[in-house]
């Protein structure tokens, strides 16, 4: 019986191996024998997560035709992952990764880290913040006295609570742009709500344009699903979206789906102007495509001086072209997994529909949690704390950086809760590797592409601030500089973490 899970096919593990950037040489150090490149590049891309564990690779003859390199090239390659744990093999069945024993099994997304861990390394992989107290107290309080009347019900609400539902199509008619409780779903967090459209709108197969770079965990969650991604490359920057680029892309390759984060986009924190809104919408109706716009960062502008463009929905009340996800997880606690879809009453049927046979609904608790933060005004107090935790959070984490690693670069976003930074010439994934060395958690660029794009990128959240911001740029640094002594890809990678 096989041991392997999956299958990476040669052409995408050569675009994977092409784009990563070359381990530094130090001075004086003759350039590796191609055997030798090839096996760290592929032991770099299992340690990061990018090619999973358990997966089997192309035979030698394939792989060796995709790069342009001899088969004894690639065979030797591959002898060099078996003799260190990090490929194995049989006859008839082929050849699979692996982890050496001790090593970890690497995380494909931003998971959190594990408690226990929580002591040992500075964890820069998850923008998330703590919960903005007393606010989430009083709002599980609030919650449990108004559970009883429900109790008493099934409980089962596939489109989420009436009363929730009125109260979010309340606050977007406030803002401007009528809505009825009809064209709000509830969903279990952001995520929950990006999975129920892809698969009713984008069956596998199904192309789905995307920003590049994006949201790591929803380009997961769209490749899981079988979608084709189709990137289109942002301005520069903060520039936002590059409109051109755009309506090129909608015209010719004609995606089901476009999924775009207008405000304080994850990772680069860019704000999409409202001359782009608009025009995204009208491209998007004239090629047939849905957008699907995720707004969980939309009431985190830090600074006192940025004015919001209206919303993406504002150019297609009737929810027609435009989806528009929110969710209570950024804005108020990671731990509240509530979120939401706004769209056509005809659309949420669907959803609401499909939805049966997923998760059935989203907690009671939880989303009585969240109704009464709106109701009694707790939701505006609570955010302003959040807000507050972030900026401070930002400045500390900026001067640290160009304290410790002037060379890097990065423009700093008016809102959000990411940087999106250039290491000066280094690899993001070998930084990512030597951080855990060194007790850094950081993800690299390439989880924010397609096909190995920005690996001289990391994305640093603003989780962190006061002396914690200083030390883990302090650890950072030393990261780097394990990278440029070439000492960033061995075989191994020790667990112990500076304290």
């Amino acid at each position: 019986m096989a041991q392997w899970t999956s299958t990476v096919g040669a052409a995408q593990l050569a675009r994977q191996l092409r784009a990563q950037q070359p381990r530094p040489a130090g001075q004086g150090t003759r350039k590796p024998p191609a055997y030798r490149a090839l096996a760290d590049g592929v032991r770099l891309l299992v340690l990061e997560g990018r090619v999973p564990v358990a997966a089997r690779l192309p035979a030698e003859r394939e792989l060796a035709l995709a790069l342009s390199l001899s088969r004894t090239t690639v065979a030797a390659a591959y002898e060099a992952l078996r003799a260190e744990g990090f490929l194995e093999s049989r006859r008839g069945a082929g050849s699979w990764t692996a982890v050496p024993a001790g090593n970890p099994l690497p995380a494909r997304g931003l998971e959190p880290l594990p408690p226990e861990s929580l002591g040992s390394i500075i964890d820069l992989g998850c923008a998330s913040l703590p919960a903005p107290e007393p606010w989430l107290t009083r709002a599980v309080q609030g919650a449990l006295e108004e559970l009883p009347p429900y109790a008493h019900t099934h409980g089962d609400y596939p489109a989420g609570l009436p009363a929730l539902r009125q109260m979010i199509a309340a606050r977007y008619t406030g803002s401007g742009i009528p809505t009825m409780p009809e064209q709000i779903m509830v969903t279990t967090g952001a995520m929950g709500a990006i999975d129920a459209i892809c698969h009713l709108f984008a069956g596998r197969g199904e192309r789905i344009a995307v920003e590049s770079p994006s949201y790591a965990n929803i380009l997961q969650l769209m490749r899981e699903a079988g979608a084709r991604l189709v990137p289109v490359a942002m301005e520069e920057g903060l520039g936002g979206w590059d409109m051109n680029r755009w309506r090129q892309v909608l015209r010719d390759s004609a995606p089901r789906l476009a999924y775009v984060v207008a405000d304080f986009h994850n990772p680069t924190g860019a704000l999409a102007d409202e001359q782009q809104r608009r025009a995204l919408v009208d491209a998007a109706r004239s090629a047939g495509t849905v957008l699907v716009v995720d707004e969980t960062m939309n009431e985190l502008h830090l600074d006192a001086d940025v004015e919001m463009p209206r919303r993406v929905c504002a150019f297609d009340p009737a929810g027609s072209t435009v989806l528009t996800v929110g969710s209570a997880s950024k804005a108020f606690w990671a731990g509240m997994r509530i979120g939401w879809v706004r769209a056509a009453p005809d659309v949420i049927r669907s959803l609401v529909a499909a939805r049966a046979y997923a998760d059935m609904g989203t907690p009671v608790l939880e989303q009585l949690a969240i109704n009464w933060l709106m109701r009694t005004g707790g939701w505006e107090q609570a955010v302003e704390v959040r807000r507050d935790q972030a900026r401070v959070n930002r400045d500390d984490l900026v001067r640290a950086l160009r304290r410790e690693l002037p060379e890097w670069q990065f423009e700093v976003p008016r809102g959000g809760l990411t940087l999106w930074v250039r290491t000066g010439g280094l690899s993001g994934s070998r930084l990512a590797v030597a951080g855990e060395r060194v007790g850094v958690r950081v993800p690299s660029g390439p989880r924010f592409g397609v096909d190995g794009a920005f690996e001289g990128y990391v994305r640093l959240p603003f989780t962190v601030g006061g002396p914690v911001a200083d030390e883990a740029a302090v650890r950072l640094a030393a990261a780097a500089e394990l990278v440029r002594s070439g000492a960033s890809a061995g075989a191994e990678t020790p667990r112990t973490f500076v304290a």
